[in-house]
C-alpha cells in the first residue's frame, strides 16, 4: 500500500518550529502540573484529535452517545465553535446556529433527549453540570474536541487520526495540520484511525499501526463510514428520502463546508456520472452571495433530474437561513453518515472498554 500523500508546506516550517517550541513549553507547564488540571467525580470522555480539520468527530460522539444512552444519563459538552454568543448556554433543538454552534444543535436535533451544552471554560461548564439534581443528572460527560484544552483532566481520553493524512507523516501548524507534536498523542488510552477503506488489507493495518507505534496501555481501532439514505434538508416541503442506489442518472450538486470533503466525493462519484462541487471553509456561514452562486451552479445544466446534496453538519446551517429560496429547498438533500468498525471483534472490544469505563467510574466515585 502507497500511503497518502501529505502536503507540507515546506516554506512554512520556520514558523512550525516556532509553534511548536510554544506549544511543548504549554505542555510542559501542564506536565509539571505548574497550570493545574482539574478531574471530576463523574467520567469525562474526550474526543479529540491532534490535527487541524475533519477527523469525524461529531459522527463519534453520536456513535457514542448511541452506545451508552440505554445505560446511562449522557451529556455532551462542546466549546460552540464559531458560535456568536458566549459562556454556558444549554442547547435546545429550536436553538440558533449562531448561539450555540453547528454541530452541538446537529447533536441535539437527532438526540433531543440528550443534554448538550456549549463553554469555552469547559471545568466551569462541568461545574455547573454536576449540579444539576440528582433525578436529572447525567452519568457521563462527552467532550468534544477538548484534548488540547488540558484545564480538564478527562477520565479517558480517544484521539482520532485520519487515515487519509496520515499523522506520522505530519508536520506542525502551519506547515502541515499537527496541533501538537505527535508525542502528545500518548495522552490518550485510544486512538481511532477514520475514514478507513472498508477493504482494507493487513499490510494497511500494520502500516498504521507501526506508523503510531503506540505504547502497551494504548489501544487502537479503525472505523470508516457508512452512508445512508439522502433526506431532505427541508422535509415540510419535500418528504421524499433517495437511495444511494437511485443516484446513477441523477444529476448531483455537491455542496459543503467541513474541512475534508474528498471521502465524499470519492463515495459520490461511485453513485452517479455526473458530479458537481462547491467547497467552503470548515463551519462556513452561508451568505446570500453563496447562495447565488450555488443557484447559478446548478443552473448550469438543464435537465431536470438533478439535486444539491450537502452533509448533515452543513444541513443544520442552511435550515437557519431566511433568504434560500423554495427552488433551493426543494432540491436539497443531506447525506447521514454513521461510524462502522471494520470488524465485529473490534467493534464488541471497543463498546466493552467504553461502557465498563463508564461503570467502573461511576462505582468507584
Amino acid at each position: 500500500m502507497d500511503l497518502p500523500k501529505v502536503e507540507i508546506r515546506s516554506s512554512l516550517l520556520p514558523l512550525s518550529w516556532l509553534y511548536g517550541t510554544a506549544v511543548n513549553f504549554r505542555n510542559w507547564l501542564f506536565n509539571k502540573k505548574i497550570i493545574k488540571q482539574r478531574s471530576f467525580d463523574i467520567p469525562v470522555i474526550c474526543v479529540g484529535n491532534i490535527t487541524a480539520g475533519g477527523t469525524g468527530k461529531t459522527p463519534h460522539i453520536e456513535y457514542l452517545i448511541r452506545l451508552l444512552s440505554p445505560k446511562f444519563k449522557v451529556a455532551v459538552l462542546s466549546r460552540g465553535y464559531k458560535r456568536k454568543t458566549k459562556g454556558f448556554l444549554i442547547v435546545d433543538t429550536d436553538s440558533k446556529v449562531r448561539d450555540v454552534g453547528d454541530e452541538p444543535l446537529q447533536i441535539k436535533k437527532k438526540f433531543p433527549d440528550t443534554l448538550v451544552v456549549v463553554d469555552r471554560n469547559r471545568a466551569n461548564a462541568i461545574e455547573k453540570i454536576i449540579s444539576i439534581e440528582k433525578e436529572e443528572r447525567p452519568d457521563v460527560i462527552l467532550l468534544d474536541d477538548g484534548f488540547q484544552h488540558r484545564y480538564v483532566l478527562p477520565s479517558l481520553s480517544i484521539v482520532l487520526a485520519d487515515s487519509n493524512r496520515p499523522v506520522f507523516e505530519d508536520k506542525l501548524l502551519p506547515a502541515g495540520l499537527l496541533r501538537e507534536p505527535l508525542k502528545g498523542i500518548y495522552r490518550a488510552s485510544v486512538v481511532v484511525v477514520t475514514k478507513c477503506n472498508p477493504d482494507m488489507q493487513p499490510i494497511d493495518f500494520r502500516i498504521y499501526t507501526n506508523g503510531l507505534n503506540l505504547f502497551a496501555y494504548q489501544e487502537l481501532f479503525f472505523t470508516s463510514f457508512d452512508y445512508d439514505k439522502l433526506r431532505p434538508v427541508f422535509p415540510e416541503l419535500q418528504s421524499e428520502e433517495v437511495s444511494m442506489n437511485d443516484l446513477r442518472k441523477k444529476h448531483l450538486f455537491l455542496v459543503t463546508g467541513i474541512a475534508s470533503p474528498e471521502p465524499l466525493v470519492r463515495k459520490l462519484e461511485l453513485k452517479t456520472y455526473n458530479l458537481y462541487t462547491k467547497f467552503f471553509p470548515d463551519h462556513h456561514n452561508f451568505t446570500v452571495n453563496d447562495i447565488h452562486s450555488i443557484a447559478d451552479m446548478v443552473d448550469t445544466v438543464e435537465d431536470e433530474n438533478k439535486i444539491i446534496v450537502t452533509t448533515e453538519k452543513d444541513a443544520v446551517r442552511f435550515r437557519g437561513l431566511l433568504y434560500l429560496p423554495d427552488k433551493i429547498k426543494y432540491m436539497m438533500y443531506y447525506l447521514p453518515v454513521r461510524v462502522t468498525f471494520l470488524n465485529n471483534k473490534e467493534r464488541f472490544s471497543f463498546n466493552k472498554k467504553i461502557v465498563e469505563h463508564v461503570r467502573n467510574y461511576k462505582t468507584n466515585s
